[in-house]
């Protein structure tokens, strides 16, 4: 009894170990490989499959899934013999699972391995300053280099970045230096630039102020002239009318434009700024004739507007009405 239980009890494990060899679920990202005998066959995609136990086995889970790898910081001597710590991070994912699993030994370790020498490579042919600077075409170049040696490998490198560049001390302080001093030019440059362009602005100003002044002074001369000529015209006719006046026998005329004259004169002289007390001339016989011309002119003009008939218009007396 006791043995027929103990056969029964290692028939069922038997037939539940068979079955769970037989029957096997795929996970999805996932692909195994199959094999039969040591011998890879084929590939079980994600879902439910079932093998024949002991003739096919399970070989390699591979993980179809992108992944990334971090690259260990290393030390590269650019060509210009400068040493930088470099770091950064690789995405792949696998396309062929035949290949990742029995191309290459271990996939992650060869690529990382991959990685790192060819980010000496790339870097060790850039100076410092283009390596600092063109992060992009590093990446670029990374990543064709290894696509292209790991694609026996099958998988597809998707991207490579490189995370940092990190130069020693001393040529981050030197460069931080020199960073300050052209920021100091730049400012300088920038400053005299400014002085320049306003004092062509000044410049500019004061040339259409001169302009403007020139154009105005030359408005007010010909306005001058133009006050001289007409004074002049006047003055001609006044001694054109006063010369008729004389002509036609009034000798008063003749005494009312010397008198006016006079006035005119003492006027000016007794206007002028540097003038603190004014001198009477001596001939005021002189003066006090010419005004007693000036007052029979008057009385003959009035006599005239009386005695001529209603109507009629008098004859304009010589006045300053003409001057």
């Amino acid at each position: 009894m006791g043995t027929g239980l103990f056969l029964a009890v290692v028939l069922a494990f038997a037939g539940v170990v068979v079955l769970f060899k037989t029957v096997r679920m795929v996970p999805q990202g996932f692909e195994w490989t199959v094999e039969r005998f040591g011998k890879y066959t084929h590939s079980m995609t994600p879902g439910l499959h079932f093998l024949v136990p002991i003739v096919y086995g399970v070989g390699r889970k591979i993980n179809m899934m992108e992944q990334v790898l971090d690259v260990p910081s290393q030390d590269v001597i650019t060509r210009d013999n400068a040493v930088v710590r470099v770091d950064g991070v690789v995405f792949f994912q696998v396309l062929d699972a035949a290949k990742a699993a029995y191309e290459v030994s271990n996939l992650e370790i060869a690529t990382i391995a991959l990685v790192q020498t060819n980010i000496r490579t790339v870097i060790g042919s850039m100076d410092l300053d283009e390596s600092l600077s063109n992060r992009e075409k590093i990446n670029a170049q990374l990543l064709n280099v290894v696509d292209q040696a790991t694609n026996p490998w099958g998988i597809k490198v998707t991207r490579i970045e490189i995370r940092d560049i990190q130069p020693p001390r001393d040529l981050i302080d030197s460069m931080a230096r020199q960073m300050k001093a052209e920021r100091e030019r730049r400012a300088v440059i920038l400053e005299a630039e400014g002085h320049r362009s306003s004092a062509i602005l000044r410049a500019e100003g004061e040339k259409q102020a001169a302009i403007l002044e020139a154009e105005g002074q030359k408005e007010a001369a010909f306005r001058e002239a133009e006050a001289r000529e007409r004074l002049a015209e006047a003055e001609a006719k006044a001694t054109e009318m006063v010369s008729n006046a004389i002509a036609q026998g009034d000798v008063q005329a003749i005494n009312y434009f010397v008198a006016q004259k006079y006035v005119e004169a003492f006027k000016e002289l007794a206007t002028a700024p540097n003038q603190k007390f004014v001198l009477m001339p001596m001939e005021t016989s002189g003066i006090i004739g010419s005004i007693a011309g000036i007052g029979e002119l008057a009385r003959e003009a009035l006599s005239n507007q009386k005695s001529a008939p209603r109507g009629a218009q008098p004859p304009p007396p010589p006045s300053r009405a003409g001057l």
